[in-house]
C-alpha cells in the first residue's frame, strides 16, 4: 500500500517529508514524492538541512557511541553479548539483540576464536592425585583454589611457552612464567610468582591437568614446600580444567592470533602487558556466561561471547 494512504488530509510538508524518510527503505523516493505531491528537491533539501531526530533515533545513536567505546576498550574482542553485559553494568537497559543490530550497522565485528588443539603431554606414570575441583571453578575467598596450565605461542624464531596460575575467587592470573622450553621449572616459576603475592592460604588447592610437568617430583616438592594441595583432572578431558584453558582461549583470540611476534622477546612483552594491564583489570563480577565458568565448555574452543 503506498505511504500516501497513511497521511491525514491536512498533513504538513514536514509530515510528508518524515513519512518519505521513514518509508525510503520500502519505496523509491521519486515515486513517494509523486504520490504525496511534494518536490523531490524540497525533500532532499530538508534532508540536507537536517531534521529533529526522534527519541528512538537519539537513543540508538547514544547506544552506538557507548557500544563503540566498549568495543574499542576490549581491543575489538567483545561480541554483542559481552558488550550488552558491560552496558547493563553501567545502568543501561539494553538487550544483546539490539547491541548486535547496532554493532552490525556500525560495522563492528569481534575477532573469532580458532579451533582447539590438544597441548597436554601425559606423563608415562601418572600421579594419583584426585580431582578436588570437580569442575566447580568458583571460590569464596582468594588464595584457596587455584588452577594452572601451559600453552604455547608461535614466534618467527620458535615457540614461547606460557604457564599460568589463576585464582578462582578473583579470576586473576596471579602467577605466570614464560620460556622457550616446557620443563617443570616453567610451572614452578609461575607458582613462585603466585606464592609471592602473599594471598595463598595453607591447604590451598592447585588444580591442573595430568601433563608430564604436573606429575613430576619437582612439582610435587614445590607444592609441599608451600603447603598446597595438588588436584588433577582426568587425562585428555579439557573440561576438567576449563577455566585455565579458557584464559588461553581469550589470550590467543584477543592478542596472539592478531599479532605477529618476530622473536620470543616480543611475545613476552606483549603477553605480560596483556595479563597485567588488560586481562587482570577486567571487572569479572556479574559477567554470567564468561568462558570457563561452565563445566561443559570446551577449553580453547570457547567462544568469546
Amino acid at each position: 500500500m503506498p505511504p500516501a494512504t497513511h497521511l491525514r488530509e491536512q498533513a504538513s510538508v514536514t509530515d510528508k517529508y518524515e513519512l518519505i524518510c521513514a518509508e525510503k527503505a520500502n519505496y523509491p523516493i521519486v515515486k513517494m514524492c509523486d504520490w504525496i505531491a511534494v518536490s523531490r528537491s524540497g525533500f532532499y533539501d530538508w534532508m540536507t538541512r537536517g531534521r529533529t531526530p526522534t527519541a528512538a533515533e537519539r537513543r540508538r545513536s547514544r547506544l552506538t557511541r557507548l557500544i563503540t567505546a566498549a568495543f574499542d576498550a576490549s581491543r575489538g574482542t567483545y561480541g554483542a553479548r559481552r558488550i550488552a553485559v558491560v552496558l547493563r553494568q553501567s545502568g543501561e537497559r539494553v538487550s544483546a539483540r539490539l547491541v548486535a543490530e547496532l554493532m552490525a550497522n556500525a560495522q563492528l565485528k569481534a575477532c573469532q576464536p580458532r579451533p582447539w588443539r590438544r597441548t597436554t603431554l601425559p606423563a608415562g606414570s601418572l600421579a594419583s592425585r584426585p580431582d578436588l575441583i570437580g569442575r566447580d571453578f568458583t571460590a569464596a575467598t582468594p588464595g584457596t583454589k587455584l588452577v594452572g596450565d601451559i600453552s604455547y605461542i608461535r614466534t618467527w624464531t620458535g615457540w614461547l611457552y606460557l604457564a599460568t596460575v589463576i585464582d578462582l575467587a578473583t579470576r586473576k592470573v596471579i602467577g605466570w612464567s614464560m620460556n622457550t622450553h616446557m620443563r617443570t621449572s616453567l610451572i614452578v616459576d609461575a607458582l613462585n610468582m603466585a606464592a609471592g603475592t602473599g594471598t595463598l592460604q595453607p591447604g590451598c588447592i592447585f588444580h591442573s591437568d595430568r601433563g608430564a610437568q604436573y606429575c613430576s617430583a619437582e612439582y610435587a616438592g614445590a607444592l609441599k614446600s608451600r603447603t598446597l594441595v595438588g588436584s588433577m583432572g582426568r587425562t585428555g578431558i579439557c573440561w576438567d580444567n576449563a577455566l585455565a584453558e579458557s584464559f588461553f582461549a581469550s589470550l590467543k583470540k584477543e592478542l596472539v592470533y592478531r599479532t605477529a611476534f618476530p622473536t620470543p622477546a616480543h611475545a613476552r612483552k606483549a603477553i605480560a602487558e596483556y595479563i597485567e594491564v588488560f586481562y587482570n583489570r577486567r571487572n569479572w563480577s556479574g559477567v554470567a556466561g564468561e568462558p570457563g565458568v561452565s563445566a561443559g565448555q570446551h577449553g580453547e574452543s570457547v567462544d568469546g561471547w
